[in-house]
């Protein structure tokens, strides 16, 4: 298949992951309205023409939390991204890497910590949860800090799984999902040989290495029903923050009032996400939260934003937005799982390609002239 743009992958991965794997890192809660709201409400933002301003010099670097990036962007924390490439983590870290942005990695992740920092030369952003589990919790933290990792983000909208009934469907989970995922494999061979035999083991990396034994896919589900916390509260954080001596971001913001909570509370930076609409169906996007979050706590807190984000044209809306970085999650899994690290790369490469064409039209030469004054209108 030729790859032309980054919407190219999500074919390619269809075609050659399971169905299980695709569906779960294709869909949505629910209905999934919220998971189709994200992309439609940011490609309806209109950007504002502008000519004849030499654009011949152009810079898409920006620095966040003392850290120097080329692009404004960073790889989204991933369950499972090892099961989409062989040694996925250790992969897209890697592509990150080269490319001079973050990688960020899960909590349920396939490749333990100790496996993917050694692998790359910048540091490592890590995703925690609040779980009941508080040893685990204080064990991966001073694995992280001893690993190097710089930079925590603290995702606090899963209290609770949602409802995500396309991964009953696909034999994610549901009746009968073990032998599902079998005959699924066993017709996708190329993913059976390279990623099923050669990319084991397949267990979650942190949590087996904290466990001491293997946890694998097949308790992932019920690890993580059983874990999450939803009595969560801002007085869960305080320890994490007294023991967390770098960068704190917290991660599922869509409310302003949260917003100014994340700021009294001592963050470094907001992720405003829907989980990319795998939680709560039926909130507002990522898109139109954005603006109303960035008119009360803008200069106050580094505002990151994701959800909905499938090429460069989006990355600049989202700066245009208020946002300061943006994270990519599925369009860069969807390139891991079609060409593995060379795919993530070149995805990234696309990515830039299309922001430089759109700071050109819009005569913005530098990442921190892209505003709302690039926008033809915002949402009412």
């Amino acid at each position: 298949m030729i790859i032309s743009s980054p919407t190219d992958y999500r074919k390619a991965a269809k075609a050659k992951l399971p169905p299980f794997l695709f569906h779960y890192i294709d869909g949505g809660s629910y209905s999934e309205r919220t998971l189709k709201q994200n992309v439609e409400d940011l490609e309806s933002i209109a950007l504002k023409q502008r000519v004849l301003n030499d654009m011949s010099t152009l810079d898409l670097s920006t620095e966040l939390f003392g850290e120097k990036l080329d692009l404004p962007m960073v790889l989204a924390p991933v369950g499972l991204t090892g099961m989409y490439a062989r040694r996925g983590e250790v992969q897209a870290a890697k592509a990150a890497d080269k490319k001079g942005i973050p990688f960020t990695m899960s909590t349920v992740s396939v490749c333990p910590i100790e496996e993917v920092t050694p692998a790359i030369n910048r540091p490592m952003w890590f995703q925690l949860y609040v779980l009941k589990d508080r040893g685990f919790m204080q064990n991966v933290l001073e694995r992280a800090k001893e690993a190097g990792v710089t930079t925590l983000v603290f995702t606090v909208d899963m209290p609770i799984p949602g409802a995500r009934y396309r991964d009953m469907h696909s034999g994610m989970s549901g009746n009968n999902a073990a032998f599902r995922r079998i005959f699924q494999s066993m017709r996708h061979p190329q993913w059976a040989f390279d990623v099923g035999l050669l990319g084991k083991p397949h267990d979650l990396g942190n949590i087996s290495t904290y466990r001491g034994s293997p946890t694998k896919l097949e308790d992932y589900i019920g690890w993580l029903g059983n874990n999450f916390d939803p009595s969560i509260s801002w007085k869960d954080l305080e320890w994490i923050r007294d023991f967390w001596d770098g960068p704190m971001i917290i991660k599922g913001i869509l409310d302003a009032d949260d917003a100014k909570d994340a700021v009294s509370f001592g963050a470094d930076g907001i992720v405003i996400s829907n989980h990319g609409g795998r939680q709560l169906d039926g909130v507002m996007s990522s898109a139109k939260a954005l603006p109303r979050i960035a008119d009360k706590v803008k200069g106050d807190i580094k505002i990151l934003a994701d959800s909905g984000i499938r090429n460069g044209l989006d990355v600049i809306r989202m700066l245009a937005l208020g946002a300061d970085c943006t994270m990519l999650g599925r369009s860069f899994i969807y390139a891991l799982a079609a060409e593995g690290q060379k795919g993530v790369e070149n995805l990234i490469d696309l990515y830039e390609k299309e922001m430089r064409v759109a700071m050109t039209l819009t005569s913005t030469k530098s990442i921190s002239d892209i505003s709302r004054d690039s926008l033809v209108d915002t949402f009412g």
